[in-house]
């Protein structure tokens, strides 16, 4: 009975095909029959009944999504010109609100707020493809900043607000800006650095003027003055950019080195926003609460981008409070939530509250849910549907569970694995390099077996494009040769993922030089050259180690410490300074010296291996306290008390 369902599905799907007449949907009907007819072993039947509903699911969502972007590359479409159809389709309907101030803004109102910018932007001289950083918490702001500047074709550069000193100064000098917007707020940050920019860089600061000696020592200029002053019409500029060009920068921490400057072009906000609404049930009318960072691509792109595209209310908070969620979301009637993994672990630790159980919201959208807390969260918090997906902003290779498998971060067919082409393929354990087969090709995982995400490149395709960094060396250590098959281009994710036999894939292990805590991503290398200049260029091994019970992997710092007193407090002090919070070692590791291979790189393997379990005498080992504030010594007891939950990290 299984099998005739799936057969009539199946000729509903050909059908449905010689009705569209399109040569590639031919292909893969053709495809489909093959398979069945090639492979119809009893497993691989059963494989196809289990999966037909949900690849069947996913191929309508994809067809939707395609044709939306072949049609907007024909108008040569624009993200600011397709927001300006939603204001025309409601121009009173709330936009954007944002929490901190109760503010409210209007479709009308953000596109007048839009067009204030654009004028400013063109009073200051700048041309298509001149650069903006901004650098600003989360607020409409960024939103109006962004989109306006995109009008007359200016790109800005999202930068990261927890960011400081040299971190900062690389992320302004990467994206080629020729001026930046900071709030108010970071007034101090901009300060450290400001010696250090470009001398042609133009600052403008937004937000209340408190520190006014500060604000005046570095020549910015009041932004919330101009943009008042500057007219809320259309400007007369024509823009000549067009679907397939560059729309911002958001940064990345990459698998070494500094943060890189991914590439957005238009038609991948598009997508990336599309497929989110698309694929998990979003409605017009739907509110959504975005307490994401909105130098993020979760923030901005899928969850603004649901604004902007789709017509949604979205709801900015400055920052995630656990404590104040449900009420947020019950005071704004929100049906939408954004995560990522650790803020529903955050929740769920949370004591009991009225407002959980009075919320209306319907889905969860985000990434990073672990298993164990996904049931938990679901029950809790009555959450009807988790859109959960995979994917960094740059990448060709994205994921979605489309059809709620806990666990699973998306899924690939098993039934015609070749339609998105993408793959994991196996690597060396040590080194996470690809591994080759006899004839040079990339080797294919068996189901159960981890690999490295790979996706095939396609640059005539918007769904299989990449786009690339800022700079072109950074674009070309992301991209590998002969995967697929020779002559071909494949991004690498440096992601480790695991496939089982239904096609469902599940996270593993971010390789290379960065690893994932509190919802961020760390570079390593980065890590270490900020502890190491603070040490005296001392010899330092930044690694992500697991906590039992803790979402992604804390930061350990191996450090080169012959003897004599080393200052904890002083060091803290200089950390918290120089880092943001999640990039600050939680576990400090004293010892004589730290491994190095012949050319004197600084291996990490034994280092992962041995985690902050006490060593012998030579050593000391060390935690951060949250509560205390300080770091404290490791000793069997705490380590023990660490691997059993109960201490706070």
């Amino acid at each position: 009975m299984h099998l005739m369902s799936g057969v009539t599905v199946c000729l509903s799907v050909l059908w449905a095909v010689k009705l569209l007449s399109l040569p590639w949907l031919c292909s893969l009907a053709a495809g489909l029959g093959l398979c069945l007819a090639q492979r119809a072993s009893w497993k691989f039947i059963h494989v196809a009944l289990c999966t037909l509903k949900r690849d069947l699911m996913c191929l309508a969502v994809i067809l939707r999504v395609r044709f939306s972007i072949y049609r907007n590359l024909r108008n040569r479409s624009t993200i600011p010109a397709l927001f300006a159809q939603m204001v025309a389709q409601h121009p009173d309907k709330p936009a954007l609100i944002y929490e901190f101030t109760g503010e409210v803004w209007t479709f009308r109102e953000l596109q007048e707020r839009c067009h204030a910018v654009a004028h400013w932007a063109l009073e200051q001289g700048w041309a298509e493809g001149d650069v903006v950083a901004l650098y600003m918490e989360s607020q409409p702001l960024v939103v109006a900043l962004w989109l306006g500047l995109a009008m007359v074709g200016v790109e800005a550069a999202l930068i990261n607000h927890n960011l400081r000193q040299h971190p900062l100064l690389h992320c302004v000098s990467v994206s080629g800006a020729r001026a930046m917007v900071f709030g108010t707020e970071l007034t101090e940050a901009v300060s450290e650095v400001s010696s250090s920019l470009q001398p042609s860089m133009v600052l403008f600061s937004s937000g209340e003027q408190q520190d006014k000696v500060r604000l005046c020592s570095l020549h910015a200029q009041n932004l919330d003055a101009l943009l008042a002053s500057s007219p809320k019409h259309p400007t007369n500029y024509a823009l000549r950019k067009d679907f397939n060009d560059r729309l911002f920068y958001i940064y990345t921490s990459g698998t070494t080195g500094m943060p890189k400057a991914a590439v957005v072009v238009h038609s991948r906000y598009f997508r990336i926003a599309a497929f989110g609404f698309h694929s998990f049930g979003l409605r017009h009318d739907d509110i959504i609460y975005n307490c994401l960072p909105l130098y993020h691509s979760a923030g901005t792109i899928m969850g603004v981008g649901q604004c902007l595209l789709f017509g949604l209310t979205v709801v900015v908070r400055r920052k995630f409070s656990a404590s104040r969620f449900w009420d947020d979301c019950v005071k704004h009637n929100c049906t939408v939530i954004q995560y990522i993994g650790e803020i529903c672990r955050y929740l769920l630790a949370q004591p009991v509250r009225p407002s959980e159980a009075h919320h209306q919201v319907r889905v969860a959208l985000g990434n990073g849910l672990r298993p164990s807390v996904w049931e938990e969260f679901v029950q809790r918090f009555r959450i009807e549907r988790v859109g959960e997906f995979y994917g960094a902003t740059e990448c060709n290779c994205s994921l979605i569970n489309i059809d709620g498998k806990v666990g699973a971060c998306g899924f690939n067919s098993r039934i015609l694995p070749g339609f998105y082409p993408i793959r994991l393929v196996r690597v060396q354990e040590e080194n996470r390099e690809l591994l080759r087969d006899s004839q040079g090709l990339c080797i294919p995982c068996l189901p159960g077996e981890p690999g490295m995400l790979v996706g095939r490149i396609n640059r005539t395709d918007p769904l299989r494009r990449f786009d690339g960094y800022a700079d072109q060396d950074s674009t070309n250590q992301k991209i590998a040769h002969n995967v697929f098959k020779m002559g071909d281009s494949a991004y690498i994710s440096g992601d480790i993922l695991v496939m089982d036999e239904h096609g469902y894939m599940y996270f593993r292990d971010r390789s290379g030089d960065t690893f994932r805590w509190r919802g961020e991503n760390v570079s390593t290398t980065e890590v270490e050259g900020v502890l190491s200049g603070l040490l005296g260029h001392t010899d330092v091994a930044v690694y992500g180690v697991s906590v039992p019970g803790v979402e992604g992997k804390a930061g350990m710092a191996a450090i080169a410490h012959a003897g004599g007193q080393f200052d904890l407090d002083a060091f803290l002090i200089a950390v918290q300074k120089a880092l943001p919070s999640y990039a600050r070692p939680v576990f400090l590791r004293l010892m004589p010296s730290v491994d190095t291979t012949g050319t004197f790189k600084i291996q990490k393997m034994r280092l992962q291996r041995e985690g902050y379990k006490p060593q012998d005498s030579s050593e000391k080992m060390y935690f951060l306290d949250s509560r205390a504030g300080c770091y404290e010594a490791v000793t069997d007891e705490v380590h023990n008390a660490v691997m059993e939950g109960k201490v706070c990290l």
